[in-house]
């Protein structure tokens, strides 16, 4: 399920980078997961598309064949969602039907469901807000609808985890878990605020590091009134915000090392971080390339799907001090 969640996200920075979020225009959960079968019902979608702001204002060069390409990605995003749905229900059912699941893990596996038909909500209700007035998806929604996919995928991770038999070494004090959660939260901050960058296209302009607009502090940070639109709205700010994250989690992932070190090394348990150091220092060459070569689709999904991939791993981290715990109990 997991892996699923992961392919859904590396599908939909295609979907966002390609600008196909908006080519089908209407919610369809059951009748929608069968694409156009026939010129009619294709030049319907098409001539739906041609209502909305980004196909008048961005889009009126396109063709029908044109189309073709930018809702392909749109339905298998929603497709593989769709799947997604099935692929869990259909056996959650079936093991709780046969009373295979005690209470106390049939409730979370039904919170991980719920979870997934929320994260579906969102989504069509980030894609609501280009159908209107503006020519893309909202920046807040856009954000929300990635945080809530980091969300599920940290949950269909340290659910199996945290069940996961057989013994784990090491010693796992409050202090690591305390630390490793820390981690976690500014993990989950980074890939919101990547959103951000990416609803705003910020990442197109500043094409330089470690300079920003020559300086590394830029000017104009504060430019729009009042002044929280900056955090949010202004492409300046956000993408500064985004560098300065990533340079915490860095440093922060070096003083976790260092600790540790000192603390008894990276045996058993403990074994996760220098995995974790590894990780972030490729999302910091991935993140520079992204940027440096102007965001191509590549090495922005890239940078996306490894940004989860991090969270997978701190999660997995920290299950298996619980655990590690328990079994020191």
């Amino acid at each position: 399920m997991a892996a699923m969640v992961l392919l859904m996200v590396v599908v939909g920075g295609i979907t966002r980078l390609t600008e196909s979020g908006l080519s089908i225009t209407s919610w369809k959960p059951i009748s929608g997961t069968i694409p156009p079968l026939n010129d009619a019902q294709w030049q319907a979608e098409f001539d739906a598309y041609k209502q909305i702001p980004q196909y008048e204002v961005n889009n009126s060069w396109m063709s029908l064949d044109d189309f073709k390409v930018i809702f392909f990605w749109e339905f298998v995003h929603r497709l593989l969602g769709r799947l997604l749905g099935v692929a869990f229900l259909i056996p959650f059912v079936v093991f709780l039907a046969q009373k295979r699941f005690t209470p106390q893990l049939a409730w979370p596996l039904f919170g991980l469901f719920v979870l997934g038909g929320f994260q579906g909500a969102l989504g069509w209700w980030m894609v609501s807000s280009g159908l209107s007035e503006l020519t893309s998806v909202s920046q807040y929604r856009l954000a929300a609808h990635l945080t809530a996919a980091s969300l599920l995928f940290i949950a269909l991770i340290y659910v199996p985890r945290s069940l996961e038999p057989g013994r784990v070494t090491g010693l796992a004090p409050q202090r690591n878990m305390g630390w490793a959660v820390v981690l976690l939260g500014l993990i989950i901050l980074q890939i919101g605020a990547g959103a951000f960058v990416a609803g705003l296209d910020a990442g197109m302009g500043y094409n330089t590091w470690p300079l920003m607009d020559g300086a590394l502090v830029p000017q104009g940070l504060g430019a729009m009134q009042p002044g929280w639109k900056n955090l949010f709205e202004n492409a300046l700010t956000v993408q500064f915000i985004h560098r300065t994250i990533a340079y915490v989690i860095v440093a922060y992932v070096a003083v976790m090392l260092y600790q540790q070190r000192d603390a008894g090394g990276f045996a058993g348990v403990h074994g996760w971080l220098p995995r974790l150091a590894i990780l972030v220092l490729l999302q910091v060459v991935l993140g520079i390339g992204t940027l440096l070569m102007a965001v191509p689709i590549s090495l922005a999904v890239g940078h996306q799907a490894l940004a989860f991939m991090l969270a997978g791993v701190i999660i997995a981290y920290i299950a298996d001090m619980r655990r590690a715990h328990r079994t020191a109990s």
